[in-house]
């Protein structure tokens, strides 16, 4: 098992930033990579960026390149992703999850998830 927690959701003014922190504990050496999704209202929940635990590896979904940022800290078993130049469509509940055996986009792939955290941007 592996247990996932979000931190650093809130409300901010749209071209504001925020960092949004996920916590790992549980059996995370058997992770193979971390990902955050995101879901608003009505809408199906989407692939925002992905991290391979070793090596580091990222992708991200078209919509938020060169905008966000996802890195880790191994020794505190935490990823990250750093917003910056937030829009109001980006307004979503953000989760992280973790594979364990894939890199990927689809949520469906991801075997373990968190509680989600609030984004909500403001025009």
């Amino acid at each position: 098992q592996v247990q996932l927690v979000e931190f650093g959701g809130g409300l901010v003014q749209a071209g504001g930033s925020l960092r949004l922190s996920c916590a790992a504990s549980g059996r995370t050496f058997s992770s193979y990579a971390m990902g955050w999704f995101r879901q608003a209202p009505g809408k199906e929940r989407e692939f925002v960026a992905a991290i391979k635990w070793s090596g580091g590896s990222t992708y991200y979904a078209d919509p938020v390149k060169g905008r966000f940022t996802i890195s880790k800290n191994n020794a505190k078993n935490t990823v990250y992703l750093q917003m910056n130049i937030l829009k109001p469509e980006d307004t979503a509940v953000y989760y992280c999850a973790a594979d364990l055996s894939r890199f990927g986009v689809n949520s469906i792939e991801y075997d373990y998830w968190g509680q989600g955290t609030q984004v909500t941007v403001s025009s």
